[in-house]
């Protein structure tokens, strides 16, 4: 269900009698329960910096699908806002299109853009060509949340001896089940976009697409695909939705829960009584992944306004969101990253200190790889694929992992351009 409630909120933030004499902005982004918060602390800043321009907000999207395929309608029918969040991985489509404009005007009369912590690295999550289309706003990679106070059950009391590799994770889940845990450990698979298969990918190096070609029927997709099958048998792990395995993790029945960094500020928040800790991701050996997929989403202009006065106050909002304190809020709200140096070496340097479970996933930024979208226009349809052969992998309608990689390779491969 949409949610009304948040633009109903930051509506009481601008007085409506001057109203008139502001420039009104229309903005858009996903996933209230993670974000609203974020906004609510972002806004009386931008309000102080920026008295002439009001930002009014749309309801939110659901997921980054949701966002996607909103942003695709509205532009047929002229309702664009003027800024929109979009899924790091759903970029491309709008850049495609011509939906999404080049924030290069606008960066080119920034004369400290780069010392506002704007550099190459960061940037090029949201360039296509030579031009910057987005500002990437935050970055998410996935790690392992675990109720240290159920870990224990298993002889596991502290955190050098949390599970390094998938293996041991399904060790612990059988000392686990002899302790009477009877869910020892949900394993997200089910998050957007296909972001747990492309970490089982990352984590042997290999992109999930490389041009046109679906890589999955190559070997390291049947090792994604069987280790899938290892964790969801071996752990007993229940066909949980996204609500329903974070609540249960959040009150306290869960012991290992692998999942995007972005929801530790909503488990610290709503967390039962007990002792909560983050640790970096396993991976297939003991070295670890040797790359993650970077999650998250970047704030792109898609105005129809041809009104100056309307473009400038979007890039002001724009830039104000994802650089210095307005970036920071990401961090101090949720268990996102910003994707800004000046943020995340200088603002919150001493943050980082204190909230050490945030701090696990800016321990594996070198691990940081693309998320990938599926080119073409069935880029969803495929997602949709992939997400339902996963799905049977849970639930035991699949066994057969060599089977199940020749039928998705297959399937995909159909829905995307030829010429790979």
């Amino acid at each position: 269900m949409k949610n009304t409630l948040t633009a109903m909120v930051f509506a009481l933030s601008a007085t409506a009698g001057f109203a008139g004499d502001k420039v009104v902005i229309e903005f858009a982004y996903p996933y209230s329960h993670l974000f609203d918060v974020t906004y609510e602390k972002i806004m009386p800043m931008f309000n102080a910096k920026y008295p002439d321009i009001e930002v009014k907000m749309r309801a939110t999207y659901e997921s980054y699908e949701d966002a996607s395929n909103t942003i695709l309608r509205e532009a047929v029918a002229g309702e664009l806002p003027d800024v929109t969040m979009q899924g790091l991985n759903r970029q491309s489509v709008l850049v495609e299109k011509g939906i999404a404009k080049s924030l290069e005007p606008f960066i080119t009369k920034e004369a400290d853009f780069a010392k506002d912590g704007y550099h190459p690295a960061m940037l090029s999550l949201s360039t296509f060509g030579e031009d910057v289309y987005g500002l990437p706003f935050s970055i998410s990679l996935p790690v392992g949340y675990y109720n240290m106070d159920l870990m224990a059950k298993a002889g596991i009391d502290s955190t050098d001896k949390l599970p390094k590799t998938w293996d041991e994770v399904i060790a612990a889940c059988g000392a686990l089940k002899e302790a009477g845990v009877d869910v020892p450990m949900f394993w997200g698979w089910n998050i957007t976009g296909n972001w747990f298969l492309q970490a089982l990918m990352w984590s042997q190096d290999k992109p999930t697409v490389m041009g046109t070609d679906f890589t999955l029927d190559e070997a390291e997709g049947l090792v994604a695909l069987n280790t899938m099958n290892d964790l969801f048998s071996g752990c007993e792990m229940p066909n949980y939705d996204l609500k329903t395995a974070m609540s249960s993790f959040s009150a306290g029945e869960i012991p290992m829960y692998f999942w995007s960094t972005s929801a530790v500020g909503t488990v610290e928040r709503s967390k039962a009584d007990f002792n909560f800790v983050t640790n970096e991701y396993p991976g297939l050996t003991a070295d670890g992944p040797m790359g993650l997929p970077a999650g998250g989403n970047a704030a792109m202009l898609v105005s129809q306004s041809d009104d100056p006065a309307v473009l400038d106050a979007a890039w002001k909002w724009l830039k104000f969101i994802t650089s210095g304190e307005g970036a920071a809020e990401v961090a101090r709200t949720t268990g996102y990253m910003p994707p800004n140096q000046a943020a995340n070496e200088i603002i919150l340097k001493a943050f980082y200190a204190e909230n050490p479970n945030k701090a696990t996933a800016v321990r594996q930024l070198p691990l940081l790889r693309d998320w990938q979208a599926y080119p073409g226009d069935n880029g969803l349809a495929a997602t949709q694929v992939i997400y339902d052969g996963i799905e049977g992998i849970v639930t035991g309608e699949y066994g057969d992992m060599q089977e199940l990689q020749e039928d998705l390779s297959e399937e995909v491969q159909d829905l995307l351009p030829s010429g790979s």
